[in-house]
């Protein structure tokens, strides 16, 4: 079994996992030992903060080992990928990718003969939307009935948040003036059309005053921010995208909480007050990736 994105995991499942989280966050002792002797490499080709962080601890903390494989350091820069990841796979338990491109991490699955995670590419970023549910249960109690607002640029953020939340009941809106072509998956919204549990809008006031979470995203992907070729896209992005800010004004009537995956570009997408508020549940939503990691590693290399 792989962890890609959700379409092959029942709605069932996906649930288990996110109980699972919350139960080895409020007993970690239970689980010290639950993967004793193994080992997951974690395969990185984009810059990283939380994904690294969170699975590298959780294999430690669940008594295993992340062997941290950056790219640019590997013979995956210069060697045919199938055959260095059916190389590597013969060594380890398990595989996370965090990946530029999503035709890569199917290539890697396709060869690997241990379960493969996506630690983020460009159409899917499923163990954080995982994160992002734990968080929204905590808060709740529940996830069935929940209203989360998504605002910002429909990227692979957006389609995991959306797929996650069709399956577990929550309704998501999803407010999104640009489209990031690289990241759409047409079937996956069909599917989540379906459901009747998303709806797309441009009514930004009208879609956060019932909600019970805002959630937003970087408008420019933190590897393009400063790079000097994407000058021009950028400033067009952040001129079309300022009146989407979640800021005080914004929220002024409502009783969300308000959620970033992070890394945040403070000012752009959001304002520091609104960061700082007793509203924001950011970074309790950040240290969530590691209970997230350590349940679909948990669920993955103990099947």
């Amino acid at each position: 079994m792989h962890l890609l994105n959700f379409r092959e995991l029942p709605n069932q499942e996906l649930t288990q996992i996110i109980d699972t989280a919350i139960a080895m966050k409020n007993c970690p002792q239970k689980y010290v030992k639950a993967l004793e002797g193994k080992t997951a490499a974690l395969v990185f080709q984009k810059t990283s903060t939380r994904t690294r962080v969170s699975f590298e601890v959780a294999m430690t903390q669940l008594g295993g080992h992340g062997l941290f494989l950056d790219w640019r350091t590997t013979n995956f820069t210069m060697a045919d990928l199938s055959d260095e990841i059916g190389y590597l796979s013969r060594n380890v338990d398990c595989i996370m990718a965090r990946l530029l491109y999503n035709s890569d991490l199917n290539k890697i699955a396709k060869n690997s003969h241990v379960p493969v995670i996506n630690g983020c590419d460009e159409k899917y970023h499923p163990s954080q939307a995982i994160a992002d549910l734990i968080t929204i249960k905590e808060k709740k109690g529940k996830l069935t009935g929940v209203k989360l607002v998504y605002v910002g640029v429909h990227n692979n953020v957006a389609n995991s948040l959306i797929e996650a939340c069709t399956k577990t009941g929550v309704k998501i809106t999803t407010v999104c003036p640009i489209f990031n072509e690289a990241s759409r998956d047409n079937e996956l919204l069909s599917d989540a059309e379906k459901t009747g549990l998303w709806e797309s809008t441009l009514d930004l006031k009208k879609a956060v005053l019932d909600a019970d979470f805002v959630y937003t995203d970087t408008w420019v992907d933190m590897e393009f921010f400063t790079d000097p070729k994407y000058v021009n896209e950028k400033e067009e992005r952040i001129k079309l995208m300022m009146s989407y800010q979640i800021n005080a004004e914004l929220l002024k009537g409502t009783n969300a909480y308000v959620m970033h995956d992070m890394p945040i570009h403070r000012g752009y997408e959001i304002t520091d007050d609104v960061i700082e508020s007793p509203k924001s549940v950011i970074y309790e939503q950040a240290e969530n990736r590691l209970y997230s990691a350590k349940a679909i590693l948990l669920k993955l290399i103990c099947i």
